[in-house]
Parts: C-alpha cells; structure tokens; sequence
C-alpha cells in the first residue's frame, strides 16, 4: 500500500472555483490524489482516492434515501478521524441531507458524561438519523433511545442497507450543508448552520488569501473532524484544492504526539494546522534521537488558532526543531470561530509569529493596549493574528458600540458571506448574537493596529476584580512558568466570595501527595501571581485529569466553574482555605 501523490499532472489544479462541495469532488475524483489514514503505529492503514470517495458517497447516499430519508433531514455523524466519516459526510451532501458532525468519547467525564452531552446535541439538533463507528455504537445507541430516529447504524453496516434507483439530488449554493458544533457546546448546545455558500467562500479564502493552496501542497492534520479546524480546515478545504492528505486520528496522536511529525517528515508535508497545546505538546515528549530523524525543511505553513497563542511556547517549538530544518517563518497565527464558519484572519506568509509588547497594567485598568517602556513592570506579548480576509468586514466596537481606535480594546464583530445564517432551531439565542444587519457578535476582546487583529481573551472569561480587568490566561500563564509544573494543567475563573463581590479562583490539578509540598506550592502561587499582577487569588488543588475539556481537547473555564460550584470537582486538602457564598457555606476541607 503507497499513499497518494502529492502531485499529480493528470489534473489541473483548481483554488476553489466551485458553487458545493460536491461539484468540487466530483473535480478532485478525476485525479490520482486523495487521503491516507494511519495506524498508532505509524503504519499507512487506508487509502482512499477522491475517486474511491466519490462512488462510495454517491452508494451511500443512494442507500440511505432508500431506507426512507427525505432531502434536508439532519443526520447525526458520530466523527472519528476515519474514512467512514468522510464517505458518510458527503454522502449527505449528495443526497441533499445536512451533516451534524458530533464528538467522539475522547475529552469527557467517563460514559455517562459521554451519553449525556451526545443526547443533548441530538435532541438540539433534530437529527432524524445517527451512523457511527462501530467501537462507539452501543453508547451511541444508547443516547439515542427514544428519539424516534428512523436509521442507526454503524458505518460500516450502511453497506448492507438496501439499495435502488433514487434519484440524488445534491445540496444547493443556498441550502444549509452541515451544521457545526462549537467545542464548548455541552449544557446548552447551540448547531451553527452552516450553508453551502458559506462553507465554498470560506475554503476559498483559506485556501487563496489564507495559506495559497498550490500544486504540490500537501496536508498533515490530526485535528477531530467535529470541529471546524480539522473538518473545513483540515478536510473540506484541501478537498477543494484537489490536494492529498495524511491523516492520524486524534487519539493516537494524544498517545503518540511525536507520529505528527515523524509522518510528516516520511511524507514531505507542506501544510499542517494545530492549536497552541498540540505543538506544545510535541517538544515535551521529543528526545535528541527523535529530532535527528526528523526532515522539517518542506512545511511552509505551520497554522495555529483555536486557542490563545503562546509566544513562548512556539519559540520553544521552533528552538527545539531547527535542527530538523523547521523555520520560525512558517508559523501562521489566525482567528476564526465556527460561527464564521472557520477562519476570519491569516498572518501573512513568510512572516512567523509578531508580537505587539503592552503594558499588562494599562490592559487591564484602561482597556488601552499601550507599549511596554523599558521601565515597564508588567508586560504581555499579544500575538498578531493578521489581516482580516477581503471576504469579511471587521470592527472592534467598545461598550457604547462606537468603533475603537487602534489600541483601544474592545469587543470583535465580523460580516461576510461565511457568517453562519443563525443557530439551529434557537431564534433567541440567533438575536443575541447576530443582528438584522448580519453583524456578528463573537464575544472575542481585542484591538487593532496597523490593520491587524490582536486578541486579548473572551468577554465571557474576563474576571474582574476591584474595578481591575484580570484575563485568566495571563493568570494560569504565570502559574505554568513555576519549575516543574506543567501547562494545560489550570484554569482561573471567578467565583462568588464571601460577600456579594466575585473573587479569582485558581483550579490547578497536581499529583503531589504531600500535604507540606502542597501548601508550599500554593503559597508559591499566590506569591508569584500577587507580584506579576498584582492581585491576591484563591487556589484550589484537584486530583490530575479532573479539570474539564471541550470536544476538541481544551480546557474549559466554564465547565471548570460549575463543577467547582457545584462541588462535582472538589478542592483536595492542602488547597487554600476558601469560603464560599451562602449556597456554599463550608470549603471541602471543612474549614469555614
């Protein structure tokens, strides 16, 4: 077994120059280039040429309105990184059904954590329909029960469902292709609609403005196709492109992180997409050995977004693989939201990660972004995520919806053709996010300079103290530079104190037993935080793996709260004496 060809001269290529998705495959079908699936052990497991894709999605379409569905029926897609997923995607597009791609079991509460969020986005959905893979049917079956869906089945049982002479009749430009779950989408979830038009504009400026898909490009991505990196980044875009693909399922990367690369060298890989916590990932598990095996030199872009991006860490990144030819120009920072369908901002090419040095005081008291003098006792690096796409209109208005001069900070709102038409079946919500004039309210904070959006955090995480606007990543990046401790292992939210104002909690996970070594490490803590920020913070120490993630693996300060609140996480002795509101009069540790 060989993978597909990254080049192919049979086929011409094509940037996106097509109405759906599934005219733009039945183009890629033409060619030799198509996807590669690989083992946890690296092994090249499936190939599956855009060809192979084409007929087994047309012969699952054909089967699935032969078992009674009708045209605009949802049909929940259980996502795991495989070729099943990807048949039974565009088997939905040719049939005129709407895609519901939904998380597989990987970041949740054990199995009854897992059945209960997939219930609540079934029934937020209205899927009529579920398929699956096989290793996850029986909860899947079991989130399921009672909600009058017509065909459940594994994807490997679609085969064996009947087959006749319907006529297929494709999604249109107009109608809605898929709708696409945010990864925080857990207690109230809310489907993005996403429509044909939105999802072909947006693949076109990623793959034109954004990254400049050519011949001889080819993509190496691990990200879970229920979210809208890996599925319109990592999957529908380079579809669209004709470009050949090498895929690792999340899981195995999560076990093995150093395959990504390993993969990529093997395959010469040019393009590859990740949030900041997958790089980081990497250079902590890499030894000397690993490195010398590695060929980097070929990835032009290395993309980061989904998350708040790190500077230091993807220093660390490029220090730690230079001598495996990777170059810090690579690097293309971005901004996007599923809303928006997937990216709203690139870097510019060639450029790597710029960073705009501010006065921490001055962002946090004066919502200015100011430069850091050499005087300067605080400081925060603020990573340039680019220059807003031409499809999209941007502003970045304050508190009294007047737009922001550059480096005044405020909240971001976005209008294009690739902002989503609403939320599935919930007009309420739609309202409050997206007004009559289609500007998009993304509850993202930042600022403008010279044309560039730099981001600051999410309106909803900020934490306010005395008057004083704290952002809690700068909070859990001060923590996370303590010797020895990790990253992606705290959360800082606020939390209803004693009286009626909020105080900062710090959840951090530690498997230090020791009841000394524990104290000592909070005291630390607070230490550190109260000189680099100024401000005194409450610590709660939690067992490792008890702090919460999304669906695509981060960790959520929301989900964080509750659990803390609602005392379904609980503070493990030697943590901080803490008093909690009325609803909560006693700490774990039953001090008062």
């Amino acid at each position: 077994m060989t993978p597909t060809p990254t080049n192919d001269p049979t086929l011409p290529h094509r940037q996106v120059d097509f109405e759906t998705l599934t005219e733009g495959l039945d183009y890629a079908a033409q060619g030799q280039r198509g996807m590669n699936f690989y083992s946890m052990r690296g092994e090249l497991e499936t190939v599956l040429t855009y060809a192979e894709l084409r007929d087994s999605a047309v012969s699952y379409a054909n089967r699935l309105m032969t078992a009674g569905l009708s045209r605009g029926d949802r049909v929940a897609l259980v996502a795991d990184v495989s070729a099943d997923f990807v048949v039974a995607f565009f088997a939905c597009q040719y049939a005129g059904l709407i895609a519901v791609p939904l998380p597989i079991p990987i970041s949740f509460g054990g199995r009854e954590g897992y059945i209960r969020q997939l219930r609540q986005q079934l029934q937020s959905s209205g899927s009529t329909s579920m398929l699956m893979p096989e290793v996850v049917s029986d909860l899947s079956i079991e989130a399921g029960e009672g909600l009058g869906m017509s065909v459940v089945c594994s994807y490997a049982d679609i085969q064996g469902l009947p087959k006749s002479n319907v006529e297929l009749v494709p999604c249109g430009p107009d109608e809605t292709s898929y709708l696409q779950y945010s990864s925080g989408s857990t207690r109230f979830p809310h489907g993005v609609t996403i429509l044909q038009s939105a999802v072909m504009d947006n693949c076109q400026a990623n793959a034109r403005e954004g990254v400049n898909i050519h011949e001889g490009d080819r993509l190496m991505s691990w990200l879970p196709f229920y979210h809208d990196m890996g599925l319109v980044g990592g999957l529908l875009t380079m579809v669209m492109t004709q470009s050949s693909i090498d895929y690792l399922p999340t899981e195995y990367f999560a076990r093995r992180p150093m395959l990504w690369l390993e993969i990529m060298s093997r395959n010469k890989s040019t393009i590859s997409y990740a949030p900041g916590f997958g790089y980081e990932l990497v250079y902590r598990r890499v030894n000397e050995e690993k490195i010398a095996e590695l060929d980097l030199s070929n990835l032009r872009v290395a993309g980061l977004g989904a998350e708040m991006i790190r500077a230091p860490s993807m220093r660390k990144f490029a220090e730690t693989f230079a001598p495996a030819g990777f170059r810090p120009e690579a690097f293309v920072p971005s901004y996007g939201l599923a809303e928006c369908t997937l990216a709203v901002s690139f870097m510019p090419l060639d450029e790597g990660i710029m960073v705009d040095i501010v006065d921490e005081a001055a962002l946090s008291a004066q919502n200015k972004a100011i430069p850091a003098a050499a005087n300067t006792e605080k400081t925060r690096e603020v990573v340039n995520c680019g220059v807003p796409l031409p499809q999209f209109e941007v502003e970045i208005r304050n508190e009294d919806d007047d737009l922001c001069a550059d480096r005044d900070i405020g909240k971001i709102y976005v209008r294009g053709k690739a902002v989503m038409t609403g939320y599935h079946n919930d007009p309420e919500t739609t309202r409050a996010v997206l007004d009559e004039d289609g500007w998009l309210d993304t509850g993202d904070m930042g600022y403008f300079l010279d044309g560039a959006i730099y981001i600051v955090g999410r309106a909803k995480d900020l934490i306010i103290l005395n008057g004083q606007n704290l952002w809690p990543q700068d909070i859990e990046w001060t923590v996370e530079q303590i010797e020895g401790q990790r990253t992606d292992e705290c959360v800082a939210v606020s939390v209803p104190g004693p009286g009626a104002d909020e105080v900062a909690m710090l959840l951090i996970q530690t498997r230090t037993r020791d009841l000394e070594k524990r104290e000592a490490f909070v005291r630390d803590v607070k230490d550190r935080v109260r000189k680099q920020l100024g401000v005194t913070i409450n610590v709660a120490l939690v067992a490792p793996r008890a702090l919460p993630r999304t669906s695509s693996g981060k960790l959520s300060r929301a989900k964080a709260r509750e659990a803390f609140l609602s005392r379904l996480m609980l503070p493990e002795e030697g943590s901080d004496p803490y008093t909690w509101d009325v609803t909560h009069p006693k700490s774990a540790t039953g001090k008062h």
